[in-house]
């Protein structure tokens, strides 16, 4: 069977968002006017997604409570900083999965969970 991944994003402020992940991924997002609601086309060097105006209140922190998207960088740490200069919050620190990769967790400006790993043999 063939399919086609593609990731949606919801925030209460798609403003504040787009220019999150704009500044930290360098992903390409413009507005889409033809659609009914306010909505963002998000273009990346693999899949890609959308952002769009949070449809329903926020839960409670419980952990993700759906899939969660991840991204791979080339650079771990300084992605990091960049995550954390931008508003984004540590949710689970860097990790090592052992002769893979560099993995950690983050919250973005309006608490959306999302993952960032580095392929990284030596990790450990």
């Amino acid at each position: 069977m063939n399919t086609i991944a593609y990731f949606e994003i919801h925030s209460s402020n798609p403003e504040r968002e787009t220019n999150f992940y704009r500044t930290v991924f360098g992903w390409k997002i413009t507005k889409d006017d033809s659609m009914p609601i306010k909505y963002y086309r998000i273009e990346t060097d693999g899949i890609q997604g959308g952002l769009l105006e949070r449809p329903a209140d926020i839960v409670p922190m419980s952990g993700a409570n759906a899939f969660t998207c991840s991204i791979e960088v080339l650079n771990f740490d300084e992605t990091e900083k960049t995550i954390i200069a931008n508003g984004g919050i540590v949710a689970v620190p860097k990790t090592a999965i052992p002769g893979r990769c560099w993995v950690g967790y983050f919250l973005d400006t309006d608490k959306n969970v999302f993952r960032i790993f580095e392929a990284n043999e030596n990790a450990k």
